[in-house]
């Protein structure tokens, strides 16, 4: 058998990690997933990834952690907890999530907005999608400013054996607060994920002060910046627990999606 010149592995591997450097570089533009959203409504609360690990992967995320317990969000590389009782705390590397999704942030659009009339959730829905190229690609999302009037919730954490999430909102607290400056953080997940992640639209707020925030439920845009990131990769990270690999994924739950999330 004819060897293969040690000149010619060489040059291979070098070549190999060129291209794998300058994809590394590019997959800034990844959005990041841990299990799917059917999982989570289907009640499978339990972390396998910690935050030290979701920091690998972004600076800008939402979701929720170990147990269900409260609400996750994260911005600027810091990622915050919403519990039930409505505090907002910094949480340490090592704790876990059952689902977030979350990419490094790069403003792809900027949007000035200080108009006469507040904008609501539903407009500002509508005036975010116009200014998307696609409904095809994901698109990370952050409205920072002045806010009229915002409502967000939590939840509180879960004990096994656990209650899917439609029956765990029954229970959410809801808080609201007006005049408020502060961040919306969010994603828009195109129409064919159904079952993987939210389609269409899924935000969490933060105050400015770090005092308040939550899933975001209603709000009124006053003035400030819009910024959309265009994200044209997808990876998702699938739990190993044996309650994900026996759990029946496959069922319509786009009834329960909506309870769970309006």
């Amino acid at each position: 058998m004819k060897k293969t010149p040690t000149k010619l592995i060489f040059a291979f591997l070098f070549s190999a990690c060129i291209f794998g450097c300058a994809h590394q570089k590019k997959s800034k533009d990844v959005l990041y997933q841990t299990s799917t959203i059917n999982a989570l409504l289907n009640g499978l609360y339990d972390g396998e990834v910690t935050i030290k690990d979701l920091k690998k992967y972004g600076d800008t995320a939402i979701g929720t952690f170990n147990m269900l317990d409260g609400e996750m969000l994260a911005l600027n590389g810091s990622f915050y907890q919403v519990k039930y009782t409505g505090e907002v705390v910094e949480v340490p590397d090592t704790t876990k999530t059952p689902f977030a999704v979350v990419t490094f942030f790069e403003t792809d659009k900027l949007i000035l907005f200080n108009k006469d009339t507040d904008m609501n959730m539903e407009r500002l829905q509508t005036f975010l999608r116009q200014s998307q190229i696609s409904d095809n690609l994901f698109y990370a999302i952050i409205v920072k400013g002045d806010f009229g009037y915002v409502k967000t919730r939590s939840v509180p954490s879960q004990q096994k054996p656990y209650p899917v999430l439609a029956d765990v909102v029954e229970t959410q607290a809801v808080f609201e607060s007006r005049d408020v400056k502060g961040t919306i953080i969010g994603f828009f997940s195109p129409p064919y994920v159904k079952g993987i992640n939210v389609p269409g639209y899924h935000f969490h707020f933060i105050s400015e002060d770090k005092k308040f925030g939550g899933h975001l439920l209603e709000c009124t845009f006053k003035k400030g910046e819009i910024l959309i990131d265009i994200t044209d990769e997808f990876f998702m990270a699938l739990p190993q627990n044996s309650e994900f690999l026996k759990s029946d994924l496959s069922g319509e739950k786009e009834a329960e999606l909506k309870k769970v999330e309006k």
